[in-house]
């Protein structure tokens, strides 16, 4: 798959043993880190879409750590090299990745597990509360070409 520009994804690595399992999710040291602004849990139920926005300051960093998700990605940006791509990645307890969210990049998700799925987002930004940096559309707006159902085949 042809990534939308500036989109990054990082391998993680779950280490099990005996008493449990550890996962590494961001690092200082890593290559994909930019800078640290806070961390955040969201959650979605079952088939719940969550989407579309944008942010025109902040970097997101995804990662599922219940369930599974589909994280849709829309490149809206006049001038870039990937205007009008869509990235779909599958990620969650059976693909464990973190995933890079440029700015002004449409994005969301659905909740394609059978219990509430959970999401850790480290953004480079803190959200604003006065003025929050989150551009927003329907998750079914047609102007944004792209169909949330299930497809099956």
């Amino acid at each position: 798959m042809k990534f939308i520009d500036g989109v990054r994804i990082k391998r993680l690595r779950v280490i099990p043993d005996e008493r449990g399992r550890l996962m590494e999710m961001l690092r200082s040291d890593d290559d994909i880190f930019e800078k640290f602004g806070q961390a955040y849990l969201t959650t979605a139920y079952p088939g719940v879409v969550k989407a579309w926005h944008y942010h025109k300051k902040q970097t997101d960093n995804f990662v599922v750590v219940k369930g599974m998700m589909k994280v849709v990605l829309y490149d809206s940006r006049e001038g870039s090299p990937t205007y009008g791509l869509t990235n779909e990645f599958f990620m969650g307890e059976h693909n464990p990745i973190l995933l890079q969210i440029p700015k002004l990049v449409y994005h969301g998700f659905k909740c394609t597990s059978t219990e509430e799925a959970m999401v850790i987002n480290f953004p480079t930004e803190t959200y604003n509360y006065q003025e929050p940096d989150e551009y927003r559309l329907d998750p079914h707006s047609n102007e944004i070409p792209y169909d949330w159902a299930r497809k099956d085949g």
